[in-house]
């Protein structure tokens, strides 16, 4: 899956019978640097309800340095979005933000990523969707367009 950063879920399938786990779902939503309502509606709901794997979560983070700083500035924003909610929802989320915090800053980054992160935000860490070829080769492939009449 890519979308500003790239998730690849060959591996993880295995995890779930008919979908992706609730981690993988969360890392979609959080991988989005252009977050919008639905996106942030959607991670709570994620946080609020499902189990999610934070080690899972932490050690793809502590190998791209562009990834965890995408998640950790929208876990931020996320963050603020939820002072809005009612309070037994807030606190609750609060927690699970917290924890996942937590636990990404714990583990260990990897030599690649201290590099990058020297970098810093002097350069570009993300990609946004349509930044990609994606819409070339949708538009070039011959299978997707509609048949000719």
């Amino acid at each position: 899956m890519s979308m500003c950063h790239t998730l690849e879920l060959a591996d993880r399938l295995q995890f779930a019978d008919l979908t992706v786990t609730p981690t993988d779902l969360l890392l979609s939503k959080l991988q989005v640097y252009e977050t919008n309502e639905r996106d942030l509606k959607d991670a709570a709901a994620l946080l609020l309800d499902c189990s999610i794997d934070d080690d899972y979560i932490a050690s793809l983070l502590s190998r791209d340095w562009g990834w965890w700083r995408t998640v950790t500035e929208v876990l931020d924003r996320l963050e603020a979005y939820v002072d809005g909610l009612e309070l037994q929802l807030r606190s609750t989320l609060q927690v699970r933000i917290d924890a996942l915090r937590s636990r990404i800053h714990a583990e260990p980054k990897s030599r690649r990523w201290k590099l990058r992160a020297r970098v810093g935000d002097r350069m570009a860490w993300y990609q946004l969707p349509e930044d990609d070829h994606a819409a070339e080769a949708w538009e070039s492939d011959s299978r997707l367009r509609p048949p000719q009449a």
